[in-house]
């Protein structure tokens, strides 16, 4: 089984790359898991529902069927946002980045306009989250690619990336 995770900050084009990518393999993919509980609590949260998410976006993942899963966002999505917001991250989440769950991490690099979403919070510090983005994927070890640029570029280099590694 192939994982791959998309990652980054918010409104830099996760979902609509993980629809594309869906539509390219022609598959489903793991949808983030924040929405789902953030639309149930009407946007508000606490740092200790941070370990609901990731549990629930953890269990998600676990449980999917299939040869190659894409995942609308990864844990360094809590993890960089659970350091800006409350600079601290829980055992629970850090314990979750020490795990290999994905094979790439495709990070989106915002370079897209912000588009306004009730869920969202942050249109003014996307660059500098992207680069506590980078540090993460690197202090973790992980294997990942950035993506920038037009939908067909992210698209393009996302493709690539992945039949690479279904060929090792």
């Amino acid at each position: 089984m192939i994982r791959i995770a998309i990652t980054g900050p918010e409104s830099s084009g996760k979902t609509t790359l993980c629809k594309a990518l869906a539509a390219y393999y022609g598959l489903g993919y793991i949808p983030e898991y924040a929405r789902t509980y953030l639309e149930k609590t009407k946007g508000k949260y606490e740092q200790s529902d941070l370990d609901h998410i990731a549990r629930g976006q953890y269990d998600n993942l676990i449980n999917a069927p299939g040869d190659l899963l894409i995942c609308d966002t990864d844990f360094h999505v809590i993890e960089v946002w659970s350091a800006y917001k409350y600079e601290s991250v829980s055992s629970y989440i850090s314990s979750l980045l020490q795990e290999d769950l994905f094979d790439l991490h495709i990070l989106c690099k915002p370079d897209i306009p912000w588009d306004p979403d009730p869920l969202r919070e942050n249109p003014e510090d996307r660059d500098f989250l992207f680069e506590r983005y980078i540090a993460a994927l690197e202090k973790h070890h992980k294997n990942y690619i950035i993506v920038e640029g037009s939908s067909d570029k992210r698209i393009e280099k996302s493709i690539k990336s992945i039949h690479r590694i279904q060929n090792k």
